[in-house]
């Protein structure tokens, strides 16, 4: 199957959080229809600490649906889109091996840029759940299935079942993963 992207999601609501925020908007559940793509991301979508999150080289995070499966086998439940805090859930594509500066279009006007590799924090931890999953965030990044975040280059609308195309990666970048373990 051609890449495609499976779901948009925007927080659904924000969550009490025993961060320092004392919220979270991990909560990102799919868009039903179009849903436009603005530069700091998408429209309805928001960050509860913009020191970790958003902005413009987070505007977006990018999950693939292989990455999911694998962590649903490992768990032992279902994870839905946006479960894992991204702004897209992807298929056909292996967002860990992509490299950074590469460029994907999604749906016909749509262009983003990865940027980087996502560090897994103590929120998503908690989301995860607590003390059910001790260890989680050493687990998530052994496994080395992080996801990337996304630059957007060129705004316009997306919806589930677009296509997603590598329109550029630059040569000797180095990917995701190799970003992540140093």
């Amino acid at each position: 199957m051609s890449p495609r992207l499976i779901a948009a999601c925007v927080v659904h609501a924000l969550r009490a959080d025993a961060g320092s925020e004392g919220v979270t908007a991990i909560d990102k559940r799919p868009v039903d229809g179009p849903v436009r793509v603005r530069t700091l991301g998408l429209y309805g979508d928001v960050q509860v600490s913009r020191k970790h999150h958003g902005g413009a080289d987070k505007a977006l995070y990018a999950y693939s649906r292989d990455d999911a499966d694998f962590w649903a086998q490992q768990l032992g439940r279902e994870l839905s889109a946006g479960w894992f805090g991204e702004n897209l859930r992807v298929d056909g594509v292996d967002v860990s091996a992509s490299r950074i500066g590469e460029r994907w279009r999604i749906g016909s006007t749509v262009v983003v840029e990865v940027t980087m590799p996502r560090s897994p924090c103590a929120t998503f931890a908690r989301w995860v759940g607590g003390a059910d999953e001790r260890g989680w965030v050493k687990r998530f990044a052994d496994e080395r299935r992080l996801g990337a975040y996304l630059r957007v280059v060129k705004t316009g609308v997306i919806e589930a079942g677009d296509a997603i195309e590598v329109v550029s990666a630059p040569a000797g970048a180095p990917t995701i993963t190799e970003v992540f373990a140093g």
